[in-house]
């Protein structure tokens, strides 16, 4: 056996235990996926949103605001810096898997004054000097042997990462976009119902002067009178409250379109002009790939994934190698020549043997941190279908709530009519006509708030369903390619136990 023997079974050894898989493999978890939605039993082909699908409502004033929100909002801007810090982090954890390579030069001068003992001179000892220069320039390069793939795992979790903030931050948008549009639509049901108050005013100062005439004419009391003052005072006691309300939301436009409330200069006309495009949901399975927040619920699980196996890859030793190579002479003339040039090569290989627990502190913390995020990908599968449920149900009963108030309202204003016009001939009781023009009032300001409920329920329905949003490149496979064959397959079968054990 020659002295190089061992030395390439070492080598030989290493390379074969490089090629191990640290594990675990990532697969993706289970999930029960219902065959239709608990709110319909529809089945038909999905009606999905749009990239722009607010302009559906057919408001200009709206897609202004979104416009401006995309552009402007600073949970939006935010989200975007986040997405480049993400690839910074990635581009710093992929350098560890080239080597670094460091140049430099360097020259010196010394100046040395001796005492040649022994030999005078008039006016002191005799002294001699000496000098010395030396230049020198080189290169230092060192690489650290990724064996065991825990720069390699570092490197993908870090990309991993990026990936999910590119899906966080089209979760960001989504709900700015949202927020903006409800924002503007209880701005526009406040101004209908600070209308209807209005409208009622002027209805309870006609049956005052009504009252007033016949309490002029003896054929009514001073309380009845009273009575009447009373309901209008309420009445105009209602209207500051509407105003504020419906100031307050314009000013909560202002923040959310990243502008001082001031520059908001669109005023808001009535909810009946907003259009209602239908949308449809669907079967289940399809929403998977429709929602930004599963694709990066998902995306950070794989980050986690990796980051288990960087962590069972620090338990084994570290191989670094380095080497250096220049030229050093004590002359500029000299510094080419061959024999002034020096080099260089060093392999080094550490191990931990003792640390007090802490590799194995942060392999269960890497573990424990999957779990987690397995919860929350879990979690936000099943309240993905609880939102479309919960829009759809309340999309459908809406709708039929504001048939029902409308038949309301048309028989509340027949009625107080009929009461108006019997006061003005005197024959019907004062406190009647009262409570019907209360009872109107109530019906009409109660049709504007389920007016404005049915429409935030189509547009949580919009954000249930994601939106516009479409997953980059179309598949996750696509975004992940290192993931292993098979490992997105079965992720929408029956709840599976965990894979890290």
């Amino acid at each position: 056996m020659t002295p190089s023997t061992p030395i390439r079974l070492s080598l030989a050894l290493l390379l074969s235990l490089g090629a191990c898989d640290m594990g675990p493999e990532y697969r993706r978890p289970g999930a029960e996926v219902p065959a239709a939605y608990r709110a319909t039993q529809d089945s038909a082909q999905a009606a999905w949103p749009s990239a722009d699908w607010w302009t559906g409502f057919s408001s200009p004033e709206l897609n202004e605001l979104i416009q401006a929100a995309q552009v402007y909002n600073f949970d939006i801007v935010a989200a975007a810096a986040r997405v480049r810090q993400a690839d910074a982090v990635t581009r710093i954890a992929t350098a560890a898997l080239f080597p670094s390579l460091t140049g430099g030069g360097s020259a010196s001068w010394q100046h040395t004054g001796v005492n040649t003992s022994g030999r005078t001179r008039v006016g002191g000892p005799s002294t001699a000097s000496s000098e010395s220069r030396n230049y020198g320039f080189g290169l230092d390069a060192s690489y650290v042997v990724d064996f065991w793939g825990r720069n390699r795992s570092a490197t993908a979790a870090a990309e991993a990462d990026a990936v999910a903030s590119r899906f966080d931050q089209q979760t960001v948008a989504l709900a700015v976009v949202t927020s903006v549009a409800s924002t503007w639509f209880t701005a526009l049901a406040l101004a209908d119902r600070l209308a209807v108050a209005q409208s009622n005013v002027s209805g309870f100062e006609r049956t005052l002067a009504a009252i007033r005439g016949r309490f002029e004419a003896g054929t009514a009391s001073a309380l009845d009178l009273a009575q009447q003052e009373t309901v209008v005072a309420i009445g105009r006691a209602v209207l500051p409250n509407f105003r504020n309300q419906l100031e307050q939301q314009m000013l909560g436009l202002g923040i959310l379109t990243g502008r001082p409330p001031e520059a908001i200069t669109v005023r808001p006309t009535t909810l009946t002009e907003i259009a209602l495009p239908p949308v449809t949901a669907g079967l289940p399975s399809d929403l998977l790939t429709r929602r930004p927040d599963i694709a990066a619920a998902e995306a950070a699980l794989i980050a986690a994934n990796y980051d288990i196996k960087a962590a069972r890859a620090a338990f084994f030793p570290t191989i670094q190698l380095t080497g250096s190579a220049g030229y050093q002479a004590g002359a500029l003339n000299a510094i080419l020549l061959p024999g002034s040039a020096l080099a260089s090569l060093a392999a080094g290989l550490t191990a931990p043997l003792f640390d007090g627990g802490a590799l194995r502190g942060r392999l269960e913390l890497s573990r424990a941190r999957y779990e987690e995020l397995e919860a929350q990908y879990r979690k936000a599968i099943v309240q993905a279908f609880t939102d479309v449920d919960s829009a759809l149900t309340a999309w459908r009963l809406t709708n039929e709530q504001v048939v029902l108030q409308v038949r309301a309202v048309e028989a509340a204003r027949r009625s107080a009519a009929a009461a108006r016009a019997q006061l003005q001939v005197g024959t019907v009781d004062i406190t009647t006509v009262t409570q019907i023009e209360a009872s109107l009032f109530n019906t009409e300001d109660t049709l504007v708030q389920v007016r404005l409920a049915r429409s935030l329920a189509l547009l949580n329905l919009y954000k249930a369903l994601g939106g516009g949003w479409t997953r980059p490149d179309g598949t996750i496979e696509q975004q992940f390619p290192g993931l292993s064959p098979g490992a997105l397959e079965g992720g929408i079968a029956l709840p599976v136990g965990g894979n890290l054990r």
